[in-house]
Parts: C-alpha cells; structure tokens; sequence
C-alpha cells in the first residue's frame, strides 16, 4: 500500500497531528529505509479494568502494527506513584510497585484484544526511573523553563486558585516525555488531553539530540450516556469484562445522537463503515437498525462472531420479539421468606449496590416482577408468594429469579 493510502487510514478518526508534514516524512523515511517507526502509547495502570475508551489509541497502534510498525506500550509502574495531574483538579493516590504490576497485568491482557503481540514491546518505565540518581533528576529539569511547565492548563488554574501544586506533580511531564527519550518514540498516541505532556515529549527529544515525535492526539469517546466522558466513576463505560449480552445491551442503549462518536471511535470498522453508517443517519433510517450493526461487531472485536450472534439474538429475544430471556441469562438470588421492603429486597439481592440506586431505578420505572412494573418506593412484597414463579427485571438488561434461602 502507497504512502497516500496509508496516511487515508492512519489519519482517519485522529483529531490533531504535530506536526502532520513531519509525520509524511517519517512514514516515507520508513518505507524507502525498511526499519518500521515505534509508535508510542503509555499507560498509568492505576486501575486494572479496560473500558472501549481506552482503546481508542490501541486501535491506531494496530493499525499502524497491520502496515509493518512496532507499537511500544509504556507501563507507567514508575510515574503511577505520583499519579498523572492531567484534568484533575487534585492529586490522585499513589500506588505501589505491587499494585501498579498487578494492574499492568491485567490491562495488557485486556489490551491484547486489540494489539498484535508480536508486533507490540513493552517497557516499564521503572527500568530507567529507578537507576535515576538525584544529579539526573536535575539535568532532566533543567531542560525546561518554569514558565513552560506552568502553561499547562491544569497546573495553571491551580495555582491561581491557590490550590496545593506539589513539586512531583510538576515533573510528571517531564517523566513522560522522558520515555520517548528513552525508547526513541517516532509517534506518540494519545487524547486530546495528553498533548501538553505528549509535546513535552518532542521538547525532551529534541533538547537530548533525537529526532522529535510526532503527537497523534484522538478525541474522547463519550460514554452511553451521550453526554460525558467515558467513565467507570459515572457508570456509563462499556468494559471489556463485561459480557457479550452486557456489551450488546449497552451499544443499543447510546443514544442516537452519540451513535457516529461510537463508529468513529469505539470500534476499528474503518472509514467505509463510517461513512455507511452516516449516509444511514442522514437518509432517515431507523436509527436502531445501525445500531444493531454496531452493537454486533464491538461484541465481535472484544470476543468473537459467534458470541456477537448469541449476543444479537438474544438482545431481539427479549426486547423485540418480547420473548423472554435466554435461561442463562437469568441470575439467581438466594432470600429468605419473608415481606421485603422493595428497596430492601434489590439490596439485599445484590441486584444494586444501594438505597439510593435502587430508589433511582423504581423511581424511573426500570423494576418490574413479572408483567407487573413497581413504582412505589416505599412498596412491599412478600417472598415468595408475590414472586413465586415470576420473572424479576431489573433495568435493561438484568433478570433474575428468588430463591428461598435456608
């Protein structure tokens, strides 16, 4: 494939390239030398869990791993003990080398999903970090001016509301830029959020006498929400433990208005999909079809296509053919016999995790025993004689059946 085709996918779906002529000449530099680029994308493995909005710079890793290049992911074990102050408007807690090497873990092996293994390096930054004496950490601030780090957005409207900075927070752009050094990154991916800390990369580089990366900066995936950020916090988030009926049942919950962001940047479907599914929207049709689509290569690409199938015939099962769910899909919860305040019974069964989400789901009409939907907060019923033999819906996508306890 020309370089002309290359740049058409590898551009698709990124938001800003600095600097973009210099990008072209490292893919053709590239091509008439043989020695693929090392493209960059870093990591705090402050948590071990993946949601699809992680991997929107691990799809463009793949697909630059698909033209011949090296994906080189960094393990922040070493920057994770301060903890990155990106858009936050506090510091974050520190983790241990243990914690930080048990979530790393786990992250790459939700990673892999999408990665190629052969074709990816892992580095943690621990390896340089922790060989750093004092002396170095002074030749490395020294490279840069105070009044460059206080242009980062963040750092800057802390100070001037007099909120606590600490000194350590201020050097982790330079730790991050510092990898680049050290793996001489051609390209760097990452969210728009990132490009201070990405672009202090190609000062870094540059000031140690390497070529500069190139900042590959991607938009956020907004959550099935349609509103915010993809967020595990905000429980809008599509995880990649999640299974392929979840999966499937929070595609077909975005709405409508969020569909293009999810073919854009929640699956690796590609431009031509892209621009079917926006003639789709723009022509009039019914929007669920599409979302149907996309519900099924997601659970595709984090599974397989016969779960993405099960998962498809299940989701028309229920809410479309208004059949009931596939016996598997129905939990049991154990309870003893008794009158339950219904709050109570949807805590106790583990069907939510408090008072205040399970009034929020009677509340909304999203609690029902059978045919019959419960909008009385304060209801009861007695178990097993209201439930015997009923079906329990909880939400959307959550069934279960009562059991009694010994």
């Amino acid at each position: 494939m020309n370089i002309k085709e290359q740049l058409k996918i590898l551009c698709n779906g990124v938001e800003e390239i600095v600097p973009e002529a210099e990008f072209r000449k490292k893919l053709e530099k590239s091509a008439s030398t043989g020695k693929p680029l090392k493209i960059k994308c870093g990591i705090d493995p402050t948590k071990p869990d993946v949601h699809i909005g992680h991997l929107v710079p691990y799809r463009k890793m793949r697909q630059f791993q698909d033209f011949g290049h090296i994906g080189v992911v960094i393990i922040g074990d070493y920057t994770a003990s301060i903890g990155d102050p990106t858009g936050k408007s506090e510091e974050r807690p520190h983790l241990t080398p243990e914690q930080a090497g048990k979530n790393a873990e786990k992250y790459l092996e939700q990673l892999y999903k999408v990665l190629d293994p052969k074709k990816t390096k892992v580095h943690f930054n621990g390896e340089w970090f922790s060989k750093f004496s004092f002396k170095d950490v002074l030749g490395l601030a020294s490279k840069v001016t105070f009044a460059q780090i206080m242009a980062h957005e963040t750092f800057r409207t802390r100070y001037e509301k007099g909120e606590p900075l600490s000194m350590h927070e201020l050097m982790y752009p330079l730790l991050q830029g510092y990898d680049s050094v050290e793996i001489d990154a051609d390209v760097e991916l990452g969210a728009t959020e990132q490009k201070f800390n990405i672009l202090m990369g190609r000062e870094l580089q540059r000031a140690f006498g390497k070529e500069p990366q190139v900042a590959m900066l991607f938009p956020i995936l907004t959550g099935i929400d349609g509103i915010n950020k993809m967020s595990k916090s905000l429980g809008n988030y599509i995880g990649l433990q999640d299974t392929p009926d979840d999966i499937f049942g929070k595609v077909m919950s975005i709405p409508d208005s969020a569909i293009m962001n999810f073919v854009v940047y929640g699956t690796s479907a590609g431009q031509d999909f892209a621009e079917k599914a926006k003639e789709h929207l723009e022509s009039g049709k019914n929007p669920r079809d599409l979302k149907l689509e996309l519900a099924e290569i997601i659970v595709k690409e984090l599974s397989s296509k016969d779960d993405a199938l099960r998962a498809r015939e299940n989701f028309l099962n229920t809410f479309s053919r208004k059949q009931g769910p596939a016996e598997d899909l129905i939990e049991t919860i154990s309870l003893k016999h008794g009158k339950y305040w219904i709050v109570k019974l949807l805590v106790e069964s583990g069907c939510v995790k408090s008072n205040g989400e399970a009034r929020r789901l009677i509340e909304q009409g999203g609690f029902s025993i059978g045919d019959e939907k419960i909008n009385d907060v304060n209801a009861e019923i007695n178990v097993p004689d209201d439930t015997d033999g009923k079906l329990l819906k909880i939400g959307k996508k959550k069934f279960a059946r009562i059991v009694i306890g010994k």
